[in-house]
């Protein structure tokens, strides 16, 4: 008798909570009709007019930066078994869109609840290779590269995030494409913003801030070894403008994470 007064109970709480969310849906579409998934305008007093999502969906089909690092999931609990739906994933921290602490090539450096939220909000800007690598599929973001920019767009903020636009996101449905080659920063760029920008970051729409052929990771270790972070994975660059945007990092604080999965939005 009391399973039986359980199960009708559950029953009219779920028929209740249908008839709410169907009320909120049809709210949330007329508030959000012209908005894309990963885009909107927003009047939002703290945001600018612009939000864009730069993150890629987490699956188990996106490129890792080796094959045998792809998640894993699994169905932990169901609603019908327990009352209640939960995932179960096996994860790497640096597959998806993803944060490189100062710890994942440093002894000794910052991990990821290290890293203040005021380094996790910073002014960005958007440096467009995608024509040449086109070409050049290992090409990298060049000191020259920078100077154009900044001729073109002004100068590059102190404490900015630098990302790269290589058009590489768009092969992410082809695990071959997206890892046997892909473009990134050369370390002569990196230092140069390092040393004349005082950058907070460097980001890209590629598995790594180092291009593909590198061996050796030495943007990894000029960057996090200045006690900055990278972003990798990310999505969407193009639909950023050059200049003018601000991105939030939503890192999450993995205990000793030497970076880890992150919703990174920009918004101007």
């Amino acid at each position: 008798m009391l399973g039986a007064m359980c199960t009708e109970k559950r029953s009219q709480l779920t028929r209740r909570a249908a008839v709410i969310g169907a009320a909120a849906a049809v709210t949330t579409a007329a508030l959000g009709a012209s908005a894309g998934p990963a885009s909107a305008s927003t009047g939002h007093p703290v945001l600018g007019r612009h939000l864009q999502d730069l993150t890629h969906p987490y699956t188990t089909s996106f490129p890792a930066f080796e094959p045998d690092e792809a998640p894993r999931r699994e169905t932990y609990a169901t609603i019908e078994d327990d009352g209640y739906y939960m995932q179960e994933w096996r994860i790497i921290e640096h597959t998806g869109t993803h944060v490189d602490a100062p710890g994942h090539f440093i002894p000794g450096g910052r991990l990821s609840t290290e890293l203040r939220l005021a380094e996790l909000i910073t002014p960005a800007v958007v440096v467009d290779i995608a024509a040449r690598a086109a070409r050049e599929p290992d090409t990298m973001v060049t000191v020259d590269d920078l100077q154009r920019y900044e001729r073109r767009h002004g100068r590059i903020p102190d404490g900015a995030a630098v990302l790269m636009y290589s058009g590489w996101a768009a092969k992410a449905g082809d695990a071959s494409a997206y890892r046997s080659h892909f473009p990134g920063f050369s370390v002569e760029a990196c230092e140069w913003l390092l040393r004349r920008r005082r950058i907070r970051s460097l980001g890209v729409d590629t598995l790594s801030i180092d291009p593909a052929p590198s061996e050796t990771f030495d943007v990894h270790l000029a960057l996090l070894g200045a006690d900055r972070y990278g972003l990798e994975n990310l999505a969407h660059l193009d639909r950023m403008p050059p200049a003018g945007a601000t991105i939030v990092v939503g890192l999450i604080p993995y205990e000793q994470g030497s970076g880890g999965q992150a919703r990174i939005f920009a918004t101007w």
